[in-house]
C-alpha cells in the first residue's frame, strides 16, 4: 500500500486528490493549518474525513514540516498548501511569499534533508503566464507574472525545477489552469457567481457585484484535474505538464450561463463594481494540454456549460437545505457576508 501525504488537504484540490487517492487504496495523510475555526467542510462533503490522518503544520515552521514528512513517511508528496486567492496576495505580498513561495522550498528542503525518497508534486499556475500574448499557453511560453501570487508561483516552480536538477528529486510541476468546482472557495469569482445566483434565485439577495466581466479564462473541473496530478507521479521519470481545457471563456459567459442555468437574465441582476478589480490584470489564458494528452494520457471531460450547470444547481440545494433547517457541511458561515445573511434570517425566524 503506497502513502501519500497532501499538504493543504482542505482546500478543493487537496480534498478530492484525497477521495481519489483513497479510491485507489492509498494510505492518506494530510497538512493543516490551525484556525480557530477548522475548515473541515470539504472532506466532511466528500466522505473522506475519517479516513485520513490529518497533520497540523505551519509552511513558515521548517520543524513542522519536517515532523510532517517524519510521521507520513510518504512515497508521494502533493504540495497544494499557499495562499491561493490572487486577490488577497495585493493585500498581503510579504506573507504570500513568505507561504507560497518559500513554503516550496522549505518542503523541499526538509525531504532533502531527511533523505526522502516520495515523488514529489508541486501546485503550479496558469497565472505565471500573466500579460503574455501568446496563445494558447503551453509548457514551452515564457511566464510575465502579474500578481504577488503569480510571482510567488514563480518561484515556487523554478525551485522544484532546481531541487529536480540539483539533487536528483523526483520532482513535478503541474501548470494548471483554473479549474472548479462546488467545493471552491466563495473568494474566487466562478464560486462568488454560482453562490449569488443561487441566492438570488431563491430570494435572498437581488444583485451580483462583479469587478471586470471581459476577463476570459481557461475553465476546467478540479475533480478531474486532480487525476493529472496523480498521472505524473506515476511516471518514470518527473517533467512539468500544462493542464487545461483549450477553451477559454469569459467572465461574462460564466454569469450568463448561470443565470440561465436558473431560468433569469444576468442583465437584470449584474452591477459593476470597481472595487473587485485587480491591480494588474492578466492576459486571456487558454492552455495547450497536448503534452500531458500524449505522455500522460490525459483529457478534460467536463465542458464548460456543464460545469457552471453543477456548480449553480450545487449551490442552490445548499441554500434550499438551509432555508429547510438542515444541516450539512458548508462554507458559507465561515464568510462574513454570508454569516450575516444567515444570522439575520435566524433573527427573523425568532420574531
Amino acid at each position: 500500500m503506497k502513502t501519500a501525504l497532501i499538504t493543504g488537504v482542505t482546500g478543493q484540490d487537496g480534498a478530492y486528490l484525497a477521495e481519489l487517492l483513497l479510491k485507489k487504496g492509498y494510505n492518506v495523510f494530510g497538512t493543516y493549518r490551525r484556525l480557530s475555526t477548522p475548515n473541515f467542510w470539504r472532506l466532511q462533503h466528500l466522505n473522506v474525513f475519517d479516513k485520513i490522518d490529518l497533520i497540523p503544520i505551519d509552511l513558515i515552521d521548517t520543524g513542522s514540516i519536517l515532523e510532517s514528512i517524519k510521521m507520513s513517511n510518504p512515497d508521494e508528496i502533493y504540495h497544494m498548501a499557499a495562499q491561493s486567492f490572487v486577490g488577497a496576495s495585493f493585500e498581503q505580498p510579504i506573507s504570500t511569499g513568505m507561504i507560497t513561495g518559500l513554503g516550496t522550498a522549505r518542503l523541499l528542503e526538509a525531504m532533502r534533508t531527511l533523505g526522502s525518497n516520495a515523488k514529489f508534486y508541486n501546485a503550479a499556475t496558469s497565472e505565471l503566464y500573466g500579460t503574455v500574448n501568446v496563445e494558447p499557453q503551453n509548457e514551452n511560453t515564457p511566464f510575465h507574472p502579474a500578481s504577488p501570487y503569480a510571482v510567488a508561483k514563480l518561484y515556487s516552480y523554478w525551485i522544484t525545477s532546481n531541487y529536480r536538477n540539483g539533487y536528483d528529486m523526483f520532482a513535478a510541476n503541474g501548470i494548471l489552469f483554473n479549474h472548479e468546482s462546488s467545493l471552491r472557495g466563495l473568494e474566487f469569482v466562478t464560486r462568488k457567481i454560482s453562490n449569488s445566483v443561487a441566492k438570488i434565485k431563491l430570494g435572498i439577495e437581488k444583485t451580483l457585484e462583479i469587478g471586470n466581466l471581459e476577463t476570459k479564462r481557461d475553465w476546467g473541473f478540479a475533480q478531474e484535474y486532480v487525476e493529472a496530478m496523480w498521472m505524473m507521479l506515476q511516471q518514470e521519470k518527473p517533467d512539468d505538464f500544462v493542464i487545461a481545457t483549450n477553451e477559454m471563456h469569459s467572465v461574462k459567459d460564466f454569469v450568463e450561463n448561470a443565470f440561465n442555468t436558473v431560468g433569469l437574465n444576468w442583465e437584470d441582476h449584474v452591477t459593476i463594481n470597481k472595487r473587485f478589480k485587480r491591480p494588474l490584470e492578466t492576459g486571456n489564458l487558454r492552455g495547450d494540454y497536448t503534452k500531458a494528452k500524449e505522455k500522460l494520457g490525459w483529457e478534460p471531460k467536463t465542458k464548460f456549460k456543464e460545469l457552471v450547470k453543477m456548480m449553480v444547481e450545487e449551490d442552490v440545494k445548499r441554500w434550499e437545505m438551509w432555508l429547510n433547517g438542515k444541516s450539512f457541511p458548508w462554507d458559507a458561515p465561515n464568510y462574513p457576508n454570508e454569516s450575516r445573511i444567515l444570522s439575520r434570517s435566524l433573527k427573523l425566524e425568532k420574531l
